[in-house]
């Protein structure tokens, strides 16, 4: 398929848009062309804006600042923050002012010299840099070179697979260029993940460009790992982090290894659907006042659900007292690339953002990055806690796809993601239009403490309602599976979550909206299923030591459920020495360190014996049922008492 590019046209002078425009499309038809640059004219500043807002391939400006340099600037500061991928160039006559070099600007043309084959070819090679992948074309030259391999993996290339009567067949189903592409660090042409100076040095220099960062690192092994390499960098053993009860695990795990006093913060919770939102921020405030002496706070935004903070005042109260902010940005890869989703956690003065790049942009699983604008950023601990968790033999195609995946949010990020809300948009007309299934909108998922606070949904998340059908959610969803083909990201008892991205297509979402409107018609008038509200989570008991020092006892095992099938008083007081998440909503309900007090314990044992049990991890299952390990009263004995968390 040809690429189609264009650079927008600026001025108010229709004659000089005129000779601009064909100067330019005389020098295309002339010169080497490989980006289909053609161009597009505006003849206002607001003109201006709309034509990028509607044009995904408007990837270039060029404004005339001729006799209004004032205006000019406006327009390329206002063009920038609508879509700050667009490189943006100036047309002068005679020297710009000051003004303009702190503006966002690629470069300057002179209208005197009306050389529009010079101007063609900067324009071109701007696309070309913005556009290069040079992980991607190094990995696919090495390939293309086609040398003998004596070196590992000791597929060697596929061929060990190739022709195999018994594993040929993956061979056949995976594909050459693959296995071909699965190489190891024997090769020097294709750099270093863990000491980075070649080709992936300026993949990951163009994605901080991309995403807005001072410094951005590849990762492979998702942000499960990023999270915890941030938090090692960043926390000592016994220094204070203010988290949020609902992070990802890979957080909690983080405070473990990192040796860290953990202060959790209590989790809003939607009760009706089983949904957790972000923490309030007033609880926010008021934790950074009382812990002052806090190194980081570690927020998640969006969370699984599409709820957003409005991150900007929670981070400026936190680096007034000298907290770091770290942001698990997981599920909002995508959010740079279009106005509707902005502003990033970076945009809202983030220190480190994760960003698992293969849920929201077109990575490969496990693809993740790190990015980085602390300005007290320590590159070499940083680097050494990186490499104490990352392979020594990283998946060569992991991090092309990190490199391909960061070219096409800049070059069509913009248009596909246009696209992905007007499928949203329509499939949330559609679902509601069945008249069973509802689209949970942002007044529906926030809790009411989180009102007035400028929480925001995630629009390419839907959330459906399923109650109004009579069947629980993970019914629907075998049915949905089995009968129509469909795969959904996830259920509550009550809830289904679609998620369009840049891959959903109209064909995908029509087949989605007949597959609910036929469900839907099929309903024959059965009750309405009863709500199924989740009990609130037990409030965090205090700690009675810290995580790390707990988990990494030998502990024992104690029966949740006593002889009688009541629940285990023995264990109250007991100190527990892993993390007990149920699934959903996957909520530590327990962490190392933490006293079990009659609330948890009532707690998990309703989870475990009830009438619909939940999946619960963290506990051991053996001839006794369901187990916690925790420290024995010798180990206990010996661990220091204190109150080391909230």
């Amino acid at each position: 398929m040809a690429l189609q590019s264009r650079v927008l046209l600026v001025s108010e002078s229709r004659a000089e848009l005129s000779e601009l425009a064909a100067g330019l499309a005389e020098a295309a038809g002339r010169l080497p062309n490989p980006f289909g640059l053609g161009v597009a004219l505006a003849h206002s500043s607001e003109e201006a804006l709309a034509r990028v807002a509607e044009d995904g391939d408007v990837l270039i400006g060029l404004v005339d600042a001729r006799g209004r340099e004032d205006a000019a600037l406006v327009l390329i500061e206002r063009l920038n923050a609508f879509r700050p991928e667009l490189s943006l160039y100036v047309l002068l006559s005679g020297r710009p002012s000051r003004a303009f070099a702190s503006a966002p600007v690629n470069g300057f043309f002179h209208h005197e010299e009306a050389d529009y084959h010079g101007w063609f070819r900067i324009l071109s090679a701007e696309l070309a840099e913005k556009s290069a992948t040079p992980f991607y074309d190094a990995l696919r030259s090495y390939v293309e070179m086609a040398k003998d391999s004596w070196h590992t993996p000791g597929h060697s290339g596929g061929d060990s697979f190739r022709g195999s009567p018994w594993v040929g067949d993956f061979y056949d189903f995976v594909g050459e260029n693959l296995l071909r592409a699965d190489l190891s660090v024997s090769v020097p042409m294709l750099d270093s993940l863990l000491a980075p100076t070649g080709v992936i040095a300026r993949a990951q220099d163009l994605a901080a460009q991309a995403f807005g960062a001072r410094e951005t690192f590849f990762v492979t092994n998702g942000s499960s790992t990023s999270n915890k390499v941030i938090l090692q960098t960043l926390l000592a053993p016994g220094d204070v982090l203010l988290l949020d009860r609902n992070c990802h695990k890979s957080v909690h795990h983080g405070v473990i290894l990192s040796g860290a006093r953990p202060v959790y913060l209590p989790s809003t919770l939607n009760r009706q659907y089983g949904l957790f939102g972000p923490l309030a921020r007033g609880t926010v405030l008021a934790a950074i006042a009382a812990h002052p002496e806090a190194r980081a706070l570690m927020l998640t935004s969006c969370t699984y659900d599409g709820l957003r903070y409005e991150l900007a005042p929670i981070v400026e109260a936190a680096h007034a007292s000298g907290i770091k902010v770290v942001v698990d940005e997981a599920w909002y890869t995508h959010g740079r690339f279009h106005p509707a989703f902005r502003p990033t956690a970076l945009e809202s003065g983030a220190d480190y953002v994760t960003h698992s790049t293969h849920k929201g942009l077109s990575a490969l699983s496990q693809a993740a990055m790190v990015h980085v604008n602390d300005p007290d950023f320590n590159a070499h601990l940083f680097r050494e806690n990186f490499n104490m968790f990352s392979s020594t033999s990283p998946q060569y195609s992991l991090i092309a796809s990190l490199d391909v995946a960061r070219r096409q949010a800049v070059m069509e990020g913009y248009r596909l993601l246009s696209r992905a809300l007007e499928i949203a948009n329509e499939l949330r007309e559609r679902i509601n239009a069945t008249g069973v299934f509802r689209v949970l909108e942002l007044e529906d998922l926030v809790p009411a403490e989180l009102a007035g606070e400028g929480v925001r949904l995630d629009p390419t998340k839907l959330t459906v309602d399923v109650t109004q059908s009579g069947q629980p959610a993970e019914a629907l969803r075998a049915v949905l599976f089995e009968r129509f083909n469909i795969q959904v990201e996830k259920t509550t008892y009550n809830t289904i979550t679609f998620l369009v991205s840049l891959g959903t297509t109209r064909s995908k979402m029509t087949r989605l909206a007949d597959a609910l409107g036929r469900l839907a018609s099929e309903k024959r008038g059965g009750p309405a299923q009863s709500p199924l509200k989740l009990p609130p989570l037990p409030e965090m008991t205090p700690l009675a030591c810290l995580p790390r020092d707990a988990f990494f006892e030998t502990g024992e095992k104690v029966a949740l459920v006593g002889e009688q099938g009541s629940a285990n008083l023995a264990l109250i007081g007991r100190i527990s020495c892993d993390q007990v998440v149920p699934y959903p909503p996957g909520i530590p309900v327990l962490v190392p360190g933490q006293r079990v007090d009659a609330a948890v314990l009532g707690y998990l044992v309703r989870l475990v014996g009830g009438p619909r049990p939940m999946e619960v991890h963290g506990l051991e299952i053996d001839e006794d049922g369901a187990c916690l390990r925790v420290l024995s009263a010798d180990e206990e004995a010996s661990l220091a008492e204190g109150s080391p968390g909230g």
